[in-house]
Parts: structure tokens; C-alpha cells; sequence
């Protein structure tokens, strides 16, 4: 798909990251993080006043943009698709908190139609584009594998299968506040990680 003539400078330059990151560069996705990390923290910081639940929507924010950048399109900037992602994940988890009921496939069908397509999907799974969302996986897991051991399998519980803190503690057997704090301290880790990744890209 053509670029939109109207594109600013910037967002002409993440459309070329995102299409290097669709090709599995690694470095694309650590800079696409390092670019917009900030400023979605502070707005996710901004909506559920909370340091420790901005930064876990953070991560899932990206998370999910990037399972989901081919159905990125670009006629309108990365930027503005990541933050609607953000937003709207972030208004889930505010209701769920709030103790409405959503369902996880409500949640993903939201995700899935913030992305302008008018191509129809078809149900059954194409190969191609299960393997390209295994690479994309992949890259994210090269990263977080730069961890030490026991942060790695919170960080993998926790954002690659999703359980809760409950879940995670009676999984390692260890108390919530404790799973609590090392989660804590892994997303500093991987914070880390990423941002020296992508000073270096």
C-alpha cells in the first residue's frame, strides 16, 4: 500500500521501521519501542494513576501492537495507531478493573478493528502469516531472553500467556507480593535492555 502524501517526516521514517520490523530486524522493533515508550507511559500514567499498572499496559501496548503490525496500513501514522491501541487497551483493563466483564475475545476483536482494513479476513490461518507472527514473536522473546532466569519466566507468565499475579504465584509457588516486586524489578531489566538496544540501532 502507498504511503499517504501527507505523512509527516516522521512517521515516513517509522512506516520504514515497521517495514523492516515486519521483515523480523529486531533492531526496528527495539526503535519503534525506544521512539514512543515515554510518552505512552505518561499517557497510560496518565489515565490509571498507577506507575506499576502504566508500565505493565506499556509493555502490553506494544506487545500486542507488535503480534498485530500487518495490519498496520500507511495511510495514517504509526504513532496514531499505537496510541489508539494503547488507549484502548487501557480502557479495558480500567472497566475490568471496575469489575465490568469483557471477554478476551471481545478485548482482541476491539484490537483487531482500530486497524482501518478492507480487506476481509478469512477464519481459517493462513501459514505465511503464522510464520511471520512466530518471527515476530521471536524477536520479542530474543529479548526478553536477555534476562536472568527467574525474570524471564515471570516476564513469559505474565506477557507471552497472559496469567494474573495470583495465577503466576500459585504456578512458581511463591507469595503475590513477591511476584509482585520481581515483575517489577524484570520490567526495569527489560526497560533497560531495550532502551541501550535501541541507542545502539
Amino acid at each position: 500500500m502507498e504511503l499517504n502524501p501527507n505523512l509527516s517526516e516522521k512517521a515516513r521514517y517509522d512506516h520504514t521501521l515497521v517495514v523492516r520490523a515486519r521483515e523480523g530486524d529486531q533492531k526496528a522493533y527495539a526503535e519503534l519501542l525506544g521512539r514512543y515508550r515515554d510518552s505512552i507511559y505518561f499517557m497510560l500514567l496518565k489515565m490509571v494513576n498507577n506507575p506499576s499498572d502504566a508500565e505493565d499496559l506499556t509493555i502490553e501496548a506494544f506487545g500486542k501492537a507488535f503480534r498485530h503490525i500487518d495490519q498496520y496500513t500507511p495511510n495514517f501514522a504509526f504513532s496514531t495507531w499505537l496510541f489508539k491501541i494503547a488507549t484502548n487497551n487501557c480502557i479495558d483493563f480500567i472497566r475490568r478493573k471496575r469489575g465490568s466483564t469483557i471477554s478476551l475475545d471481545q478485548s482482541l476483536d476491539e484490537d483487531e478493528s482500530i486497524t482501518p482494513s478492507d480487506t476481509i479476513r478469512s477464519d481459517s490461518p493462513d501459514p505465511e502469516m503464522t510464520m511471520i507472527r512466530e518471527q515476530k514473536v521471536k524477536a520479542l522473546r530474543d529479548i526478553v531472553n536477555k534476562l536472568k532466569p527467574r525474570y524471564r519466566k515471570l516476564v513469559e507468565l505474565r506477557y507471552f500467556e497472559e496469567l494474573s499475579y495470583e495465577e503466576i504465584a500459585g504456578e512458581l509457588n511463591l507469595p503475590i507480593g513477591t511476584v509482585k516486586a520481581q515483575l517489577f524489578r524484570a520490567r526495569e531489566l527489560l526497560s533497560n535492555i531495550l532502551r541501550n538496544t535501541s541507542d545502539h540501532v
